[in-house]
């Protein structure tokens, strides 16, 4: 993989290469508190299920971040081995080289991967391990794809890490294989992990449609569909923050058109259908997607009746990041829920402005601060529930403030028509429940008139 350069850095956007805002600011201390590259490159490239994934560096590296995720895998489980070389102290001084050559070999023979995906870290970046070298000799030599993956953790922050696990996969795996059939009107969905299963609800929807999913980068990949993505007809970016920048250089180096999507709410799961067929140039499949969207969406609406009862006129506090700052708005707004407070620290400039673009003038913006910023939030702005990561769910507990999980860890799939029927259950679930008038009611000792012994 090709070293990255400071000018690099400084120059492009996060996930993009021809930035309209500002670019990736220079790795400050503390930046990585929030996910480190390493942990970003990881996101990435761990859904891709087949293939085995090898962390050069201590083992806490591969420990820490191993089985934090929620994307699934409808087959192989090999991508959840926790391989790593596990320097010591030794291997730092003397260079862990041939520990991770025998890593490698190792791992070819007791498990014949397609594929081996080797990470740098923090530590192997700084002693100066030539782990390009030792990939390439072990991919000749072995006859199968070993790819390395430069993206240590103090280079800067997660997303920049999603950023380069992009760049391996352009430079190493995509457009090195053709698909066994000649795949006619094949869509990538780039950005989409599976997080909770939420891929194979979108498969089921594209397939009614017709349209044919080429290759998922990646959740619940497989490492050879990857290899012939160049061949779609058009890419679709779910979460534009991460990779972004790999749709640009695909319609760069390949022609494929690309735009960017969600499947949260019924609204914006119609335009990414419709934006697919329109992309893939196909009448009849565009007459499809509109009787399949408007059949799924009547059926949608009556569903969701008992619910929107119970949910209209609720506020609430959104605290994510990236794609799902103002995806998952537009999906509370179809439930009759309004967004009080946003969270904006993951998210780009493009987002931030469609996050304006769904909320009214006075939702206040929470760029940072963590838990004591979003429970000030709640407080004044009177909010009925807190949406955030499973990171804040002790928080609002001791608060006493509804909440739902809607980050990476979640076991729940909320995308497409029936992720937003499954996602209005959660909410009227958390916000009905009859814990928090019992636990906002004085305890039995604090009641007038008790009995005192």
């Amino acid at each position: 993989m090709e070293p990255i350069r400071k000018e690099e850095i400084d120059d492009q956007a996060c996930g993009s290469l021809a930035p309209k805002s500002k670019p990736c600011p220079r790795p400050k201390p503390g930046e990585a508190a929030g996910g480190c590259s390493f942990d970003g490159a990881q996101i990435t490239l761990l859904p891709i299920m087949d293939a085995a994934h090898l962390v050069h560096g201590p083992v806490a590296c591969a420990g820490n971040s191993w089985e934090s995720r929620g994307s699934l895998s409808s087959g192989p489980s090999l991508s959840q081995y926790g391989f790593a070389t596990d320097l010591s102290n030794n291997d730092i001084i003397f260079g862990g080289e041939k520990k991770l050559k025998d890593s490698i070999d190792y791992i070819a023979g007791r498990f014949a991967p397609p594929a081996i995906f080797v990470y740098s870290t923090c530590v192997t970046a700084l002693i100066g391990e030539d782990m390009d070298a030792v990939c390439k000799e072990a991919s000749d030599r072995l006859g199968i794809p070993v790819v390395p993956v430069n993206s240590p953790g103090f280079v800067g922050s997660k997303n920049l890490g999603n950023r380069l696990a992009g760049d391996a996969l352009l430079q190493y795996v995509i457009g090195t294989g053709e698909p066994e059939l000649e795949a006619s009107m094949g869509v990538n969905l780039i950005g989409e992990y599976n997080i909770a299963g939420e891929m194979w609800d979108i498969e089921k929807l594209m397939n009614q449609a017709g349209i044919t999913l080429l290759s998922r980068i990646t959740g619940d990949a497989r490492y050879k569909e990857i290899t012939w993505a160049h061949r779609a007809k058009a890419n679709m970016v779910v979460c534009s923050r991460a990779l972004l920048g790999l749709a640009k250089q695909m319609e760069s180096k390949y022609g494929i058109p690309y735009f960017e999507g969600s499947f949260y709410g019924a609204k914006e799961t119609t335009y990414s259908l419709r934006q697919m067929a329109y992309l893939l140039n196909d009448r009849e499949m565009e007459r499809r997607v509109d009787r399949l969207t408007e059949r799924e969406e009547n059926r949608l609406s009556h569903d969701l009746r008992p619910y929107r009862k119970i949910l209209k006129g609720k506020k609430a506090v959104l605290y994510t990041g990236g794609v799902k700052s103002w995806s998952v708005i537009s999906a509370l707004k179809e439930l009759g829920i309004q967004v009080v407070g946003v969270g904006t620290n993951k998210s780009s400039d493009e987002d931030v402005q469609r996050i304006a673009d769904r909320v009214s003038d006075d939702t206040e913006y929470i760029p940072e601060g963590g838990a004591s910023r979003i429970i000030k939030t709640v407080r004044e702005r009177k909010a009925d529930i807190m949406i955030a990561g499973g990171r804040n769910m002790y928080v609002a507990m001791k608060e006493q403030i509804p909440f739902v999980d809607i980050n990476q860890e979640r076991h729940k799939a909320y995308a497409g028509y029936e992720g937003l029927l499954r996602l209005a259950k959660e909410l009227v679930d958390s916000i009905a429940n009859p814990i928090w008038k019992l636990a906002s009611s004085p305890a039995p000792w604090d009641k007038e008139g008790s009995y005192d012994r």
